[in-house]
């Protein structure tokens, strides 16, 4: 986010917003959208609320046209940016990415109940993260802990939960330094967190110190405690952004939003230590504005990589040698609106969602499942700063 129109701490502070016109249509208790997987798929989107946003919305994504429905509203929320789900789908977690909560610098996680026919939330508690403006977060593989990376705080933490009741945060891991970008890089800045399949490791992205810091993680306790390999440093000025694992386990990526490059790893999945081997931009070569990066995503085959730029505001598409895991580019597609902050790929591999956060906008493309390409549907739905979309299975 190095543009400074859309700079977190500048974001955050945006109270107005063109009005939008939604027409929400609600869920009626007596209508099971969850029944009819092969025809649609639903999905969650979190959004900043200090402009026209209410909250979290529910949305219908068709499988046959890639037209998507606005259907629910969830209220009352404030800043519900990033969105997980527990391994069951039972329950849905939200960073409130807000710097005061309670009347301390901090930000808080909220929890909800999915209802099992309707989708719809029904609000549990909201605990502190115990840093400012969390912005990511995960919950652990046997449901029993959500760990946060808190943007402004330059932590993570780790928050105990026993069937979507959060509880206090266990575990508080604060990061210190600092690296070459004066405007972006002063301090640390958490900004993803990953855990591997194991359960055993987490890795946590810092833009404002080009690392991506590696724990190991206990499950049972809630514990993060410093690795072997306790970071992996990147180019000076890179940003590292979010990172993802290849599901071969071989191989891990990040996205840097300073130098809108992606950086690959050889992964040893048994001590969870990573090596760089390619660094690649996420840019055409003839352009020449300005733009940084913000998500990435790994297709199901597990054969193409995508990433969003904003300000090109693109997805830059990549194929993966399935031989060593290094990504060549095969295509820079417009998303269709502006600033692609998140995008998602649905659970059956047909489409791509891109959520275009300052044009108030979520655009679905085809994807080819032989190349990785894209292609838009001409389908696009109105929802006010949409930040995070999450597929329900």
């Amino acid at each position: 986010m190095k543009q400074k129109q859309v700079t977190r701490r500048r974001f955050l502070c945006y109270s107005g917003l063109t009005a939008l016109g939604l027409g929400l249509q609600p869920i009626g208790r007596s209508l099971n959208l969850r029944s009819q997987p092969q025809k649609q798929s639903l999905f969650y989107v979190g959004t900043y609320t200090s402009g026209r946003s209410e909250g979290i919305y529910l949305c219908r994504l068709s499988l046959t046209t890639g037209e998507i429905t606005l259907q629910d509203v969830f209220k009352g929320i404030s800043n519900p940016s990033f969105l997980a789900l527990d391994q069951g789908q039972r329950h849905l977690y939200a960073v409130n990415e807000v710097d005061d909560f309670e009347g301390k610098k901090s930000g808080a996680v909220s929890s909800f109940k999915i209802d099992s026919a309707t989708s719809r939330l029904d609000f549990l508690n909201k605990r502190p993260t115990r840093g400012g403006s969390p912005c990511h977060l995960v919950v652990d593989h046997t449901n029993r802990n959500v760990l946060v990376a808190n943007y402004g705080g330059g932590s993570a933490a780790v928050i105990k939960t026993r069937d979507g009741d959060l509880q206090e945060p266990v575990a508080l891991i604060q990061h210190s330094g600092s690296s070459v970008d004066r405007d972006r890089q002063q301090g640390p800045h958490a900004h993803c967190v990953v855990l591997d399949s194991t359960n055993r490791f987490a890795f946590v992205s810092d833009l404002g110190l080009d690392q991506i810091k590696i724990y190991r993680f206990d499950a049972r306790r809630g514990s993060l405690a410093p690795h072997s390999q306790p970071f992996v440093p990147l180019t000076p000025g890179s940003g590292p952004r979010h990172f993802v694992i290849h599901p071969n386990q071989r191989w891990a990526y990040v996205i840097n939003e300073l130098n809108s490059t992606v950086t690959a790893f050889n992964y040893d999945s048994s001590r969870g230590h990573l090596r760089e081997f390619q660094n690649i931009p996420t840019l055409p070569s003839n352009y020449t504005g300005k733009s940084d990066c913000a998500d990435i995503h790994i297709s199901p085959s597990g054969n193409f990589l995508y990433g969003s730029n904003r300000g090109h505001d693109s997805l830059a598409v990549f194929a993966i040698n399935e031989q060593n895991g290094s990504l060549y580019p095969v295509q820079y597609i417009s998303t269709g609106g502006k600033t692609p902050r998140n995008f998602a790929i649905d659970p059956s591999g047909t489409f791509v969602l891109a959520a275009n956060q300052n044009s108030d906008s979520i655009v679905s493309f085809w994807t080819n499942p032989k190349d990785g390409t894209l292609t838009a549907t001409g389908q696009k739905c109105e929802l006010p700063m949409p930040v995070c979309i999450r597929f329900l299975s």
